[in-house]
């Protein structure tokens, strides 16, 4: 007696990228299947529209919102960078209220943002240099700061710089930094370490009554280098006063004025300017010099606050020096990360 087998095919559904490929489309039909033959997607959502064209005015005009009151302009341009994160929050409120105005007005401030910040997404380091500088805001109350001096110089910075340098803690700096580096200067609250000869060392007057910048002359194998060390007075955020930052900004004319009026050509800044480079209030300074990490920089490199960092207030500025790469380095005891650059200085027969 002859047997029939019979088989029974089951249906897995395809491949897996097809079956994806499925529910996608699907999710997307249903999405449009909502939005067709709605003639409310043109009238809902005009508030958020409303709200994404202020937001790329603001972005697009920082500059001119004015520092009259509680130094908004300033206050502004600090945080610019964050201004970007409410482009997601108003894609997601014009897409919930099935707003086609809504979301082609998002193409202005995802526009402006692009045009201000775009080329910090992309990693633009380079390599080579003869040269690697840091910069590290220490702490006044720091309780490490034999670990932090040691974290530094592990970056292989040939010249370090160190601010908020507290009186009892500057032996302890210099023990833990004597081993790599044979030169150094300390001038009132910031210093310079150097593993090539030092000279040439004295105060810069910020208009503070107290020093807390320093000029000297570093012997580069490639020629001599001014370099300059300072920490800008702090700002603060307040309610009734708003962005109090009064004394910041006349420290950095005075800053600046120091710097234009350097012989040298070849110059360094490093320190905690307490101040980005959007903003205007440190025109005197950034108007004069390069940043390294918008030149040669991957990222924004943050440094304060080092728990979350928000803001790139400590600064590498050059002038005259080609900068290959920026970074930051690790977290230290202290609140700020310290910051690095590799640049070139060229000989001058370059």
């Amino acid at each position: 007696m002859a047997q029939q087998a019979y088989v029974t095919e089951t249906d897995s559904g395809g491949s897996d990228p097809e079956r994806r490929e499925t529910r996608l489309r699907r999710l997307l039909d249903r999405v449009a299947g909502g939005w067709r033959g709605d003639r409310g997607i043109w009238r809902r959502g005009v508030v958020t529209a409303a709200v994404a064209v202020l937001l790329a005015v603001v972005m697009a005009g920082h500059s001119r919102i004015p520092n009259a009151i509680g130094n908004l302009g300033s206050l502004t341009e600090t945080f610019l960078p964050w201004f970007g994160l409410l482009v997601p929050v108003l894609l997601v409120i014009a897409v919930v209220r099935k707003s086609a105005t809504a979301l082609i007005a998002l193409v202005l401030p995802v526009s402006v943002w692009l045009n201000l910040f775009g080329g910090l997404l992309f990693d633009k380091t380079g390599t080579g240099g003869n040269l690697t500088v840091a910069t590290h805001n220490v702490n006044a109350a720091n309780a490490d700061p034999a670990g932090t001096a040691r974290a530094v110089a592990a970056s292989g910075a040939d010249v370090l710089a160190l601010e908020e340098l507290k009186a009892a803690a500057v032996p302890t700096y210099e023990r833990a930094l004597a081993t790599k580096y044979r030169h150094h200067a300390v001038v009132g609250t910031v210093g310079l370490w150097s593993t090539y000869p030092i000279g040439d060392v004295r105060a810069v007057d910020i208009g503070l009554g107290w020093t807390r910048a320093m000029r000297a002359t570093v012997a580069t194998p490639s020629g001599p280098l001014a370099v300059y060390v300072a920490h800008l007075p702090s700002v603060r955020v307040k309610l009734e006063a708003g962005f109090t930052a009064r004394q910041r900004d006349e420290s950095a004319d005075a800053l600046g004025e120091a710097i234009a009026d350097e012989k040298l050509p070849r110059k360094i800044l490093l320190g905690d300017l307490n101040g980005t480079m959007n903003d205007r209030a440190l025109t005197a300074i950034t108007s004069q010099m390069r940043s390294p990490q918008g030149a040669v920089g991957n990222g924004f490199g943050f440094s304060w606050p080092a728990s979350f960092p928000m803001a790139r207030i400590d600064q590498i500025l050059v002038k005259g020096v080609e900068p290959l790469t920026s970074w930051t380095l690790p977290a230290t005891g202290s609140d700020h990360l310290p910051i690095a650059a590799r640049v070139r200085v060229n000989t001058p027969t370059d």
